[in-house]
């Protein structure tokens, strides 16, 4: 096996060597796919934190209609209709500097949409050049049009706590399938050295610790779409005990609406409890254990960056979390704890890709067989 890998990084070197120009070609085109990426992927990273942005506001239902505001294109078509709501309820949900804040977010969705289907045609049109399977960058696609409808649902179901849940989820996943697309590429981590075999066993402890961050976003998730960030005031403990008054039942019962207990009765503050203590005391879990697997893969140089990333940002989001309690969740330190959960996700996502990936080694093979690709192809 080996013998036929050098074989093959042999010839390829060889055809690189007779065609310069096809190496040329092919750098340009996964530099232009490698950017395109990143630009998609930052975009994402912003659409979380405006949507955490518009959620704060209390800015989902600025346009109560979908996908455009009381059938316009924009606020300024629908702006009698805006002001009509306004001065009917004057502290209701529809204002126009909401409005304005709902519609951003629905354009800026469209815009990261048009990427993904640009970075589909891209990963179809030039796959034997990029040398990977178009299939991870083609399920991207169904899974933002899917955050569409999700966030349509929002709309349409009045906020539903289920439904902005699973929204926010939805942008997690989003982000954290793009970031493993973004780490297959390579680029600047190209000339980091391989990750010892000994050491890719990490890869299910890495695993493991995006499914328990993934949990905490849901319960922080709940925890927002519930209004129950300030359900506990005190810290450590909650109501002055270490185990308050909770209603587990009516805090997580999920298929009702904003507000409501399934029965249609209030929310009573026992079930926004015991939503609010199980997301602080699950970020314990997270805590220890992320910090665990940060500090066993230190000093793996491939895994050094993003293992010290890790630390500084579960120090980050312990210190928003505390200020957003002892400071009655101000709206800049709530956004950047959301934020905070999406910078967590694109590190473990990265440690897991760095672990698992077996063919880092074959990366010199993989440009020399692009480029004679790019040269058979004329592109």
């Amino acid at each position: 096996m080996i013998a036929s890998s050098t074989a093959k990084s042999a010839v390829s070197t060889s055809a690189v060597t007779a065609d310069p120009a096809a190496i040329e070609r092919a750098s340009r085109i996964r530099a232009r796919y490698r950017k395109l990426i990143a630009i998609t992927l930052f975009l994402t990273f912003d659409l979380i934190m405006f949507g955490a942005f518009v959620r704060l506001t209390d800015s989902g239902l600025g346009c109560p209609d979908w996908p455009g505001c009381y059938a316009k294109l924009s606020p300024i078509g629908a702006m009698q209709d805006i002001r009509a709501a306004a001065e009917a309820m004057p502290h209701g949900p529809v204002t126009v500097p909401k409005a304005w804040i709902e519609m951003i977010h629905r354009y800026v969705g469209t815009l990261l949409g048009i990427l993904i289907i640009g970075i589909m045609i891209q990963a179809w049109r030039h796959r034997r050049v990029l040398e990977q399977s178009p299939w991870l960058a083609t399920i991207i696609l169904p899974a933002v049009s899917l955050q569409g409808a999700f966030g349509a649902w929002t709309v349409t179901h009045k906020l539903m706590p289920a439904i902005v849940t699973a929204h926010l989820l939805g942008g997690m996943g989003l982000l954290a399938l793009l970031t493993w697309l973004s780490a297959r590429q390579g680029g600047g981590t190209a000339q980091l050295p391989p990750v010892p075999t000994k050491v890719r066993r990490w890869r299910w402890a890495a695993a493991l610790g995006v499914f328990l961050l993934f949990t905490q976003i849901a319960l922080g998730g709940w925890v927002s779409t519930n209004y129950a960030a300030l359900a506990c005031m005190d810290f450590p403990t909650c109501h002055g005990e270490v185990i308050p008054e909770m209603d587990f039942h009516g805090g997580f019962s999920i298929v009702r609406g904003l507000g409501e207990l399934p029965s249609g009765e209030l929310i009573s503050q026992a079930a926004l409890t015991a939503i609010h203590w199980t997301h602080r005391n699950f970020a314990f879990v997270v805590l220890i254990y992320l910090g665990w697997l940060a500090w066993r893969l230190r000093g793996v140089p491939a895994l050094a960056k993003p293992a010290r990333g890790l630390k500084l940002m579960l120090a980050v989001q312990v210190l928003t979390g505390l200020t957003s309690i002892f400071l009655q969740w101000p709206l800049v330190i709530a956004v950047l704890h959301n934020g905070g959960a999406a910078v967590l996700v694109m590190l473990c996502i990265t440690l897991w890709v760095r672990l698992a990936d077996r063919d880092a080694r074959l990366e010199p093979v993989r440009l020399g067989l692009a480029a004679r690709d790019a040269a058979a192809v004329g592109r």
